[in-house]
């Protein structure tokens, strides 16, 4: 497999205090409709509106995709793109040879007419 090095981006990429760009508007916006899919106990009750820097932004984003994604929170410091390791892919069940559930029809009580 052939390595692709990405540089490190420069320390100028990332400032707290610069206001939020329409771009990282649009990624909150998104995050905030799949915290909405979350029971209410589990959202951050964040009114984006308020969100006017890159280091808000990047915590409200934090603290959505922890709620998401609870098993990758958990993980401090697991980087997979730096250990190589991906999740393995997912095999589906083998196939029944035989009649199975699905293949039987149950026959439903006939109304009466009156």
């Amino acid at each position: 497999m052939t390595v692709i090095k990405v540089p490190k981006p420069p320390e100028s990429a990332f400032n707290m205090n610069r206001p939020v760009s329409a771009l990282l508007k649009n990624q909150i916006l998104h995050l905030q409709e799949a915290e909405f899919r979350l029971p209410a106990r589990d959202q951050t009750n964040i009114y984006i509106n308020t969100i006017k820097t890159e280091g808000q932004a990047a915590e409200y984003i934090r603290q959505v995709t922890a709620k998401l994604h609870p098993a990758g929170s958990k993980q401090k410091g697991f980087d997979r793109a730096a250990t190589g390791k991906n999740k393995p892919a997912r095999k589906s069940a083998p196939k029944s040879k035989g009649k199975t559930k699905s293949n039987t029809k149950k026959k439903s009580p006939r109304s009466k007419k009156r």
